[in-house]
């Protein structure tokens, strides 16, 4: 059976050689290659979505790869992907770089320039272990589809436009239709999540960004369960110890977070840090929330273009969300996505802050009452979006936390 290797690496060049050498090995099947990150996972999850089966049995990823820098590029791959084995090309062939790239999962390292006798030797070995794998996999167990959870991000397009009510909702909803959920707050200095779901807690996101290797018993550490079953990893209290969670933590954090749970929602509040740049890069959807008044909308307008231009993600893969909407104002959600250049979410979330004045004030949004209307916009919204169950595997109001009110549920199709 011959060996599918999927090659990656941004530089032309050097995938041209890597593609020749490896089209002369013995029964491979080298596959077109991808040119950075985000296009060889999105690839990974594709074939995984129609079957596990068909997933390359290597990757060969090109030291100069981006925006993902190569080892955590690794890592993630490693966790969404367990049966593939992964090659690091390297010009470092030092001990350490060795050891680092087996800590994040790869399989094996061949140095540059080119040796085919090294990539050969190399391909074969990490191609058995994959088969290895697959085949204990196949006996009593099914193998992983390496999917992993959906990753939300909710940024806002500027301060006070209600993206942390967005994000607390569409967590709530994706809990309580029986999905295991997890809310991330990524506003590392002015994070309001605990206050607004009335929290005191010990750990935040800052207690984990000096380790490497995050088990299961260190993240369930850090993680704050709260009374309605959501998994809560919270911004530090002390606003400065922000700067501690780098763009490499972040995706660490998410990337362990997405392999444990169903859903994973991400408040990225509305200053862009290194750390939310990252997670709304590998995020599966990235919401902006906007209000339809001329200086959000100008903010938004704004924020899609600098993350075009940071290459964190295009415009047309980013959700604009109209939060606060009425029918009389004159900026209405098509003009918003005509300006922007975005897709639109068809869920508006309407305004009416008498419905939200008592439960913010008490710090209990959880509490919402199920009739109100803005809870029953972002309940639709986290359907429209694919965050909860179909209403006939589960009945969110048996869960705590108030009921799920006359939104009618339905699973995206992929």
């Amino acid at each position: 059976m011959p060996t599918r290797i999927l090659p990656a690496g941004a530089d032309p060049d050097a995938v041209r050689s890597l593609v020749t050498l490896l089209s002369q090995l013995p029964d491979a099947e080298p596959q077109p290659p991808v040119t950075d990150s985000t296009q060889l996972v999105d690839a990974l999850a594709r074939v995984a979505a129609e079957s596990v089966d068909e997933l390359p049995e290597v990757v060969v990823v090109h030291e100069r790869i981006g925006p993902v820098p190569a080892l955590e590029l690794i890592r993630e791959v490693a966790l969404r992907f367990p049966a593939v084995g992964v090659i690091l090309v390297t010009t470092d062939a030092s001990p350490g770089l060795f050891a680092a790239a087996m800590d994040s999962g790869a399989r094996g390292l061949v140095s540059l320039p080119l040796s085919y006798e090294e990539l050969a030797s190399r391909v074969q070995a990490v191609a058995q272990w994959s088969t290895g794998v697959r085949r204990h996999l196949g006996h009593g167990a099914e193998v992983p589809s390496g999917a992993g959870g959906t990753v939300v991000t909710v940024s806002g397009a500027k301060g006070g436009v209600g993206a942390t009510l967005v994000a607390v909702q569409l967590a709530l909803a994706a809990q309580a239709s029986g999905r295991a959920t997890a809310l991330v707050d990524l506003d590392l200095q002015t994070g309001d999540v605990a206050s607004y779901l009335d929290i005191q807690f010990r750990r935040s996101v800052a207690d984990l960004a000096a380790i490497t290797d995050i088990s299961p018993r260190v993240l369930a550490d850090a993680l704050f369960r709260h009374d309605t079953g959501l998994a809560l990893l919270l911004a530090p209290g002390e606003g400065e110890r922000g700067e501690e969670v780098t763009d490499r933590v972040a995706r660490q954090i998410v990337s362990s977070l997405r392999s444990r749970y169903e859903v994973v929602v991400v408040d990225c509040g509305a200053q862009l840090s290194g750390a939310g740049a990252a997670v709304v890069e590998m995020a599966d959807t990235a919401l902006l929330v906007t209000t339809p008044d001329v200086i959000a909308v100008r903010a938004a307008k704004r924020t899609v273009r600098m993350w075009d231009r940071l290459q964190i993600r295009k415009a047309e893969e980013t959700t604009v969300v109209v939060n606060r909407h009425t029918r009389n104002t004159e900026i209405q959600p098509a003009l918003v996505q005509r300006i922007t250049g975005t897709a639109l979410a068809r869920t508006a979330v309407p305004a009416n802050f008498k419905e939200l004045q008592g439960v913010v004030d008490a710090g209990r949004v959880h509490e919402l009452d199920a009739r109100s209307t803005v809870k029953q916009a972002l309940w639709a919204l986290a359907g429209e979006l694919g965050l909860v169950r179909a209403a006939d595997e589960g009945s969110a109001g048996s869960h705590r936390g108030g009921g799920r009110g006359p939104v009618g549920f339905r699973r995206r199709k992929e």
